[in-house]
């Protein structure tokens, strides 16, 4: 459907529910005729003779029959300058469901046809009004549940992703015309970078390229987030860490050992990163089944965490448990953590010891959230690059940017290689040309640059109105 109809379509575009307004947006090459059918304005001119961006007061009527449906206010916006880039009219009525009902069925009774998840935006894509990083930021914006990640998205719909990305390009090509143009032309030494200055080039741009993927640590951090499990032994504190985390009383907390016992799962803000977070079953042997499915379930979560916080109670002695926990996580994929909890009470050596087995490593009182600025502090350092400002540097947040990245550099890495080791400088175009391609399939820019079924799976998780 995205790919090939650009019929004139319709949706409402705010909030469904009692509100003071409610918005109405139709947009492609009906969009003028429809307002006209729809739309009558006080004066009697139709929105068609309307000027571009102002707004008209008049009333909302059935087209079959021209019963007034509401009062309210109309705005049109001339092809190419709308956020589709087609003729667009937007149409303002009072909040109440049904009425903002009622004005939709009207537009798709005057010829519209009902908007499709992300529409709107795909076809801002398609007549280049946004690149395809632009439109991921925008979804972000939409869905954004912390300050970091409106920030990031405001970062990514500034265009600053796409800049680094013409920058590459630009590069790339200023190679490629100096290559092709020895390849082509040998006799007129029309090449005007010297051999070794295209090595120096080529080694830059690698650099560069890089540079700008590893921002995914911070950027996919701040998006997507970070699988984060909290585990130990039975009274360690899990729950009552879960609920500091979180800001409120989702888990049950009692002195009885074994009290949590399924996964409890929240997204939350920490540290600037964005944790996954889940609350497990305290683990020790058991033989009450409902508590050993739950230590199955916290065991298979902990297998699969980037970021392991590991409870230790620094007033007891370590058990057996504690001791078997920490030598499976010395060996973790991930990330941990160890957490030693009850800072307020007096200190176990050994289970200072049972700490010092990895690497990082905080003291807190869960109670009073004394230390909670250190663990902050720890996971930041972890998946956040202080140096960037997310508001306004390049930063890659999806995995298809990063792997679309990641080609770039192989195809460039690829293309030093060839010329190092003394292959045919059009072996190098190829390869730079590789490059370029990937490069374009990360922002969506040329024709063919990314699939269709890729870019559907995007606009796909807009809202209908967007």
């Amino acid at each position: 459907m995205f790919a090939t109809d650009f019929s004139t379509i319709a949706a409402i575009s705010t909030p469904q529910g009692k509100g003071g307004v409610a918005l109405i947006r139709i947009s492609g090459p009906e969009a003028n005729a429809v307002g006209d059918r729809i739309f009558k304005r006080i004066n009697g001119k139709s929105v068609s003779e309307s000027a571009p961006r102002m707004a008209l007061f008049g009333e909302i009527v059935d087209p079959t029959d021209g019963t007034r449906i509401d009062t309210g206010l109309c705005t049109r916006f001339a092809a190419p300058n709308s956020f589709t880039g087609e003729d667009t009219v937007e149409i303002c009525c009072h909040g109440g469901i049904l009425v903002t009902r009622a004005v939709l069925s009207a537009a798709l009774a005057a010829g519209a046809r009902r908007a499709e998840a992300g529409e709107f935006t795909r076809r801002a894509f398609a007549a280049g009004k946004i690149s395809l990083n632009e439109a991921e930021a925008l979804g972000m914006l939409l869905d954004a549940g912390t300050e970091a990640q409106l920030k990031l998205s405001r970062g990514g719909m500034s265009g600053a992703l796409s800049t680094a990305c013409d920058t590459l390009r630009r590069e790339i090509t200023t190679l490629l015309e100096d290559i092709y143009a020895r390849v082509d032309f040998p006799e007129e030494d029309l090449g005007s970078i010297s051999d070794d200055e295209v090595l120096l080039r080529l080694s830059a741009l690698i650099a560069s390229a890089k540079k700008l993927a590893a921002t995914y640590s911070t950027g996919r951090a701040v998006a997507e987030g970070i699988p984060t499990v909290i585990c130990g032994r039975t009274n360690a504190g899990k729950s009552t860490l879960y609920n500091l985390l979180v800001g409120s009383d989702e888990a049950i907390v009692t002195d009885i050992e074994g009290t949590t016992r399924d996964i409890l799962t929240a997204t939350v803000s920490f540290g600037g990163a964005t944790l996954l977070l889940s609350d497990t079953a305290g683990l020790r042997e058991t033989a009450e089944e409902v508590e050993r499915i739950g230590i199955r379930r916290a065991e298979e979560k902990i297998d699969s965490a980037e970021l392991v916080l590991f409870l230790i109670d620094s007033s007891r002695k370590p058990s057996d448990d504690d001791i078997s926990l920490a030598e499976k996580l010395t060996s973790h994929s991930g990330k941990v953590i160890a957490v030693l909890t009850k800072s307020d009470l007096e200190r176990n050596p050994e289970a200072d010891a049972l700490a010092e087995k990895f690497e990082l490593k905080v003291t807190l009182s869960v109670k009073s959230g004394e230390g909670c600025d250190e663990l902050e502090s720890t996971v930041n350092r972890l998946f956040i690059d202080g140096e960037l400002d997310t508001e306004r540097d390049a930063v890659i947040s999806s995995a298809r940017q990063h792997d679309a990245l990641v080609r770039t550099i192989e195809a460039l890495g690829e293309a030093l290689s060839s010329l190092t080791e003394g292959f045919p400088p059009d072996v190098a175009g190829v390869c730079l040309e590789d490059a370029a391609a990937r490069l374009c399939e990360l922002d969506g820019r040329g024709h063919g640059a990314v699939g269709a079924d890729i870019a559907d799976g995007i606009f796909s998780r807009f809202c209908v109105g967007k």
